[in-house]
């Protein structure tokens, strides 16, 4: 995927502009400060956001998207918020298993922490099976440990990944290449 000399713009503010960078089939962290783009970027990429100018070449067709709110339904529970996206139970049973929370799988929304949450947002993504893994935060409320592990479930997606993230030590247990945004 590749960015060409992109410009967005929110509410007459310009976000990103002139922007351009590409990545390859791994993963590529995007860096920086709060409010420099980082989300703005990835929504774009995942083309629910129109640039002003330039283009994204070769955008995914079918992005799995984890956004940095956990956006899971409250009227459902664990298993039910990533069986919702696959419509395969026993696959977002296994999906639960790989994020730790298969002992949690009945559990809705509001009984779970907030980094419990970011987990089965995460296994809800993985369940999509897009073409893209575009992740916001997605480490957001874990421990040093549990992110260590989470990633290691990352790098083993088959589709390239581009993730918002401050971390640059997420970035290394990555493996990550880095775009920086200003």
């Amino acid at each position: 995927m590749k960015a060409v000399d992109l410009t967005v713009s929110y509410d007459g503010k310009k976000i990103l502009e002139n922007l351009s960078f590409e990545t390859g089939d791994g993963i590529t962290c995007l860096m920086g400060e709060s409010g420099c783009g980082k989300t703005t970027l990835l929504n774009t990429v995942a083309g629910l956001i129109e640039p002003d100018s330039g283009e994204i070449v070769g955008a995914p067709l079918k992005p799995s998207f984890m956004f940095q709110e956990d956006r899971l339904f409250p009227w459902m529970n664990a298993l039910e918020n990533v069986d919702v996206v696959c419509n395969d139970r026993a696959k977002a049973m296994e999906l639960l298993k790989k994020v730790e929370l298969e002992e949690h799988w009945n559990k809705m929304p509001t009984e779970l922490s907030g980094g419990m949450k970011r987990r089965v947002a995460l296994a809800r993504t993985l369940a999509f099976a897009g073409d893209m893994l575009i992740l916001d935060e997605p480490f957001k409320g874990m421990d040093a440990e549990l992110v260590k592990r989470m990633a290691l479930l990352i790098k083993e997606v088959k589709v390239p990944v581009l993730m918002a993230t401050h971390s640059e030590e997420e970035a290394e247990l990555l493996g990550a290449g880095i775009q920086k945004l200003k």
